[in-house]
């Protein structure tokens, strides 16, 4: 089970091309209301990465930075300008032209692609929500992503039959080489995210059990076992990447997955049920409404409303 692939599967983490900054001179970015998670990638110059109550950050061409959904930031050709509100109807004109949005004065000495990633927002599980603060990574520390963003610059300054499928394609493959070499470079940091939880091997190992097999009748006990610790390790290390008991990650998934397949297909309560882990509809109707407040029926209907 590929645990990171099925997550951003099951959570609907899907991303898409924002807009493509050419700037130059003094200028500056303030960005603060897009509420998906924002990947900046520098294919040329330098930018600086500006967020309350953090040192500004210089992130060089081949670099990229994560910010979590929802994180007021901004954007910049230097460490110490004033920046000015995103004119979003300029963005949106420039992207919707195949153009890309200028800011300062000329030569353009920075390019900046920004990509936007949201998440299902049916779903609970944090993959991409819960970032406690922006994800670096150079240039230098992988090639791989490196070739990638060489890979979507020439795309985009040269659009041709099938562009915005192979841009869609890569926007997406771009994040799960970002979140590989974010986990690689950086094992040291303590994130307090989904993404972060990855690091911990006894988390990461548990975490694929139970999405490989969500129907399977898990305990902390059982997950211990299955995963060669003791059950007080295993706690302490969920508690500790996580915030949370294996129990409870468990229930949580079960939800996201049996969410989606109400909205998204027609198979009966009953089927779904016995596919996340209940015994019983009955079992499964009352866990769900704990959990989304309403039962599963009702809950179908409202989604297809």
């Amino acid at each position: 089970m590929d645990v990171l692939a099925e997550a951003l599967r099951v959570s609907g983490a899907r991303g898409a091309l924002g807009v493509v900054l050419k700037a130059g001179g003094t200028w500056g970015l303030w960005l603060d209301t897009y509420p998906g998670a924002a990947l900046h990638v520098v294919s040329h110059g330098t930018m600086w990465l500006h967020v309350p109550g953090e040192k500004p950050l210089e992130v060089h061409a081949g670099d990229a930075v994560l910010v979590s959904p929802g994180t007021a930031h901004g954007i910049a050709g230097a460490a110490d300008v004033t920046m000015g509100s995103c004119d979003r109807e300029a963005a949106a004109r420039a992207f919707g032209d195949g153009r890309a949005l200028r800011l300062g004065s000329a030569p353009v000495r920075t390019e900046v692609i920004v990509l936007h990633y949201e998440q299902d927002p049916e779903v609970s599980t944090p993959v991409l929500t819960s970032l406690a603060r922006p994800m670096h990574v150079t240039a230098h520390q992988n090639a791989q992503l490196r070739r990638t963003v060489e890979l979507l610059t020439a795309e985009l300054a040269q659009p041709q039959i099938g562009t915005t499928a192979a841009v869609n394609s890569i926007v997406d493959l771009l994040l799960v080489q970002f979140v590989r070499a974010w986990l690689a470079r950086h094992p040291e940091e303590s994130s307090g995210s989904w993404l972060g939880a990855m690091r911990d091997p006894v988390v990461r190992d548990a975490l694929a059990r139970v999405h490989a097999r969500p129907e399977h009748p898990w305990t902390t006990e059982s997950l211990a076992t299955a995963t060669a610790v003791s059950r007080t390790t295993l706690s302490r290390h969920f508690r500790s990447a996580l915030g949370q008991t294996p129990g409870a990650y468990v229930t949580q998934w079960r939800m996201d997955v049996a969410s989606v397949q109400l909205r998204d297909t027609d198979k009966p309560v009953e089927s779904i049920s016995g596919e996340v882990g209940y015994a019983s509809p009955h079992a499964f109707s009352r866990a769900f409404r704990r959990a989304r407040g309403m039962p599963p029926g009702e809950y179908r209907s409202r989604l297809r409303e």
